[in-house]
């Protein structure tokens, strides 16, 4: 089914179209969403319920009012998710692109294998936030837990407070920026210089992300590249 575009979906429907999950379910809602009669939703009394929002794949506004459960967004392609509270386990697990905006605190694995797209956390994300990522961009304005980005392969990861320790674990190229402090460093994960280049991306992300840190104040992590390619001669190191 060809995506649906915005202004097909304006046309259809201008004003923002009001589910109330405490009335119709989640089923009811991602139906709807998944062959969207409008080119925005408003979401009311989530409390907290499962898959919210998940197989979006058009280009349309969600606007979640409260707090999501688990895998909130999941698969998300083209639309624009905001969640007015927290998320639980992997929201946006899987995004291929658009964006998903949690006001809140994040659970685990928030992005989990993200290909694209941006997601933004306002609050804190628990552990493994980025786990496995592949392309995403990921921007959190407080702490994340242990394990971020572990085997991220591809994407941005931005901390705009503390990480925990086993950053970067078994990373691959993705890039990681740490405005705080760093627990200790996962295997293969090494601190890398802060060039031109990556200043201005950083500048990008935070501002596409409502936020006015001064790029310079981070730091970055990247792979040490040392286990690519595993050797018999080396094994004790891995």
């Amino acid at each position: 089914m060809a995506a649906l575009s915005r202004a097909e979906a304006e046309e259809r429907a201008p004003q923002p179209v009001t589910i109330d999950l405490a009335e119709v379910g989640v089923r009811a809602l991602n139906t709807e969403l998944h062959a969207p009669s409008a080119a925005s939703y408003e979401v009311l009394h989530p409390h907290g319920a499962h898959s919210i929002a998940a197989g979006v794949h058009d280009e349309i506004d969600v606007h979640v009012r409260g707090h999501a459960g688990y895998f909130c967004a999941g698969m998300n392609q083209l639309g624009r998710v905001v969640v007015d509270g927290s998320a639980g386990n992997g929201v946006a697990e899987n995004m291929m692109s658009g964006s998903v905006r949690v006001r809140g605190d994040a659970s685990q694995a928030a992005g989990a294998t993200g290909r694209g797209g941006l997601l933004v956390v306002e609050g804190r994300a628990s552990m493994r936030c980025g786990i496995s990522m592949k392309g995403i961009d990921i921007v959190v304005g407080g702490d994340i837990g242990a394990m971020g980005a572990f085997m991220a392969q591809a994407g941005r990861l931005v901390v705009c407070g503390d990480a925990g320790d086993g950053l970067g674990d078994s990373i691959y190229e993705a890039r990681l920026y740490v405005r705080g402090r760093t627990g200790t460093l996962g295997a293969d994960c090494v601190e890398k210089p802060v060039r031109d280049e990556h200043l201005a991306e950083l500048r990008e992300l935070l501002a596409a992300a409502g936020l006015d840190h001064d790029p310079a104040e981070f730091r970055r992590y990247g792979s040490a590249r040392a286990l690519y390619h595993f050797t018999t001669e080396h094994s004790g190191s891995y």
